[in-house]
């Protein structure tokens, strides 16, 4: 392999230009589920806006929460955000990886059969 082949170097132009416009798709939902959990944290725990964005995008980000929760209602709507939260970023992340997948799967020349059932 060459150092430099232009056909990859154009592929992975086109993989990143796929990858950036998913993500400004993705931006909204990514975006509304932060304010989502700031609001929780804010308004039901009554912690700082500045506490309330570390924590949600914590939780955005999949690593779990930094403060401590004191109200029970809080501690509801912050396990439920959690698990809301979850779920988003499986969905960036899978979508946000999709044509890297989908670039590897051609590159391997691995598609997927039109009648699975047939036996070959």
């Amino acid at each position: 392999m060459k150092l430099f082949d232009p056909q990859v170097h154009r592929w992975s132009w086109h993989l990143a230009g796929h990858m950036v416009s998913r993500a400004f798709v993705l931006l909204p939902l990514a975006g509304g589920t932060l304010m989502f959990g700031m609001a929780i944290y804010h308004w039901v725990e009554g912690l700082s806006w500045t506490d309330a964005f570390l924590n949600a995008s914590m939780l955005l980000g999949g690593m779990g929460p930094v403060d401590q929760l004191h109200t029970t209602a809080g501690k509801w709507l912050a396990g439920l955000y959690a698990l809301f939260a979850g779920m988003v970023f499986l969905v960036v992340a899978g979508v946000m990886l999709a044509p890297v997948v989908h670039h590897v799967l051609h590159r391997f020349h691995l598609e997927i059969a039109d009648n699975p059932g047939d036996g070959q």
